[in-house]
């Protein structure tokens, strides 16, 4: 049943009978809940609609929780270095529970969107809670319940954790992220289905936090898409935790071993693996059946919604954040959001451009990422640069000591001389990563880079450094 909150009626049907109005937002993750209140704000009657909470993964059980939790994990690690730094610390014990605590209070209160509601509802929008999908151009269901957009309609329903087709896994208790930040109590060990960012990123909390843990990765090593030697650093950071990482290697079946969550689960090379829980992090996936986009053309089984420049499926129907295939972040929604409202608006500014996607893996050290890798850059350019500097050798880095490691990657397509792609790779490597960001996007010149001062005794002077071993 479809359960409206107040707000400002779009037209003299009620919610029950539907009715007209300016726009329908379908999906109130951080794009969707941005658009809606932008267009609102801006005057245009807007009916925003969404089945779960309003605000969607990122501040319920993505960034803003998980990030609570490497937070947390990371003090434990630098507790432990300070024996190499500072002098001596008694024994430091790990406990769950005020991580858990700081979750349920603090980052998601206690999974209610209330506060995230009202914040729409200031701005004007009418909120339900109900399951919208598109119909056809400027029509939505919500329930049953059918709505006219006659400026259009802008779908944002996100995406869901991908769950791999291995024999028996739907018959155990498996995690998702969403288990994994519920959780008031860890696990006294973990299995790990997939190596990318959020597996990655789960596995060394539990790690430091006293669970045994090990990492199964289909693709030959850790976060495929970045540069072989992010996945390297990747790997030995989380063997250092005590973690077990197996890459090569699928999963071919899982069956229950005991009661709770407790698995074993089969290898493609014979090995069996069993832990008290089993999480799942093999990536996301949209639906775009669900969404309602085959309506408009869409092919059902599509992997990534295709648009224009504007964010644009068909005439009347904008599309943004997941359904893009250009990076499931809270970052790329929000930016595909605000190319959305302006060609809603008709205000004009710049289009949509993904060469720079910025990305960040929140493991310590931290992997920031921009643009292409080395390998997809030498696929698409003719002359290809590359210049790397290591964080340890940088003067920031020699001073940090313990917990050091890292590398910046310059890629740079020669015949323009400027960036297609930059990693950056240590202590706040996703912060240095940002003068890279912008250089990527803004096409700087390396000429110009190698012209500026950088900032003694900083991790980003090492930017200058890798900019100088171009080669």
């Amino acid at each position: 049943m479809v359960t409206s909150q107040p707000g400002p009626a779009p037209s003299p049907a009620d919610a029950g009978r539907g009715g007209e109005v300016d726009v329908v937002v379908l999906g109130l993750g951080p794009g969707g809940e941005d658009a809606a209140g932008r267009l609102a704000e801006a005057g245009l009657r807007v009916l925003a609609v969404d089945h779960n909470l309003v605000g969607g993964e990122c501040p319920y059980w993505g960034c803003v929780p998980t990030k609570m939790m490497t937070r947390a994990a990371g003090a434990l690690a630098e507790a432990g270095r300070v024996a190499g730094l500072a002098g001596t610390v008694g024994d430091v014990v790990p406990d769950w529970s005020p991580v858990a605590r700081r979750i349920r209070e603090v980052a998601t209160d206690d999974w209610d969107d209330r506060v995230a509601v009202e914040r729409l509802q200031g701005k004007g929008a009418r909120v339900v809670h109900g399951h919208g999908r598109l119909v056809g151009r400027g029509q939505v269901e919500v329930d049953g319940t059918r709505w006219t957009a006659r400026r259009g309609v802008v779908v944002a329903t996100g995406s869901a954790p991908a769950v791999p087709p291995v024999e028996g896994i739907g018959d155990v208790d498996y995690w998702t992220n969403h288990g994994f930040v519920e959780a008031r109590e860890l696990p006294s060990s973990l299995l790990v289905l997939g190596g990318g960012a959020i597996g990655c990123e789960l596995a060394q909390v539990a790690a430091r936090f006293g669970v045994r843990v090990a990492v199964v990765e289909k693709a030959p090593r850790l976060l495929p898409p970045e540069e072989p030697r992010s996945s390297e650093l990747a790997r030995s950071a989380l063997e250092a935790d005590g973690v077990q990482v197996w890459t090569g290697v699928g999963a071919v079946a899982v069956e229950a071993e005991g009661p709770g969550g407790a698995v074993k689960v089969r290898l493609e090379d014979g090995q069996v693996l069993s832990a008290e829980r089993l999480l799942v992090a093999i990536g996301r996936r949209i639906d775009v059946v669900a969404a309602g986009l085959d309506s408009v053309g869409v092919d059902p089984k599509a992997r990534a919604v295709p648009v224009d420049e504007w964010c644009r499926v068909t005439d009347g129907v904008w599309a943004l954040g997941d359904l893009l295939g250009q990076g499931a972040f809270t970052h790329m929604s929000m930016f595909e959001a605000d190319v959305v409202v302006r060609d809603v608006l008709g205000q004009g500014g710049a289009p949509a451009t993904f060469h720079a996607v910025p990305r960040v893996t929140f493991l310590d050290p931290e992997i920031g990422a921009v643009g292409l890798a080395e390998e997809a850059a030498r696929e698409r350019y003719p002359r290809v640069r590359v210049g790397t500097v290591d964080v340890p050798s940088v003067s920031r880095g020699w001073i940090h000591g313990p917990g050091n490691a890292g590398f910046i990657t310059v890629v740079e397509d020669a015949d323009r001389g400027v960036l297609v792609g930059a990693t950056s790779a240590g202590p706040a490597g996703g912060e240095v990563l940002g003068l890279l960001a912008l250089a990527v996007h803004a096409q700087v010149p390396v000429t110009t880079l190698l012209s500026m001062p950088y900032a003694y005794p900083t991790f980003h002077r090492g930017i200058e450094s890798a900019l100088r071993a171009l080669a």
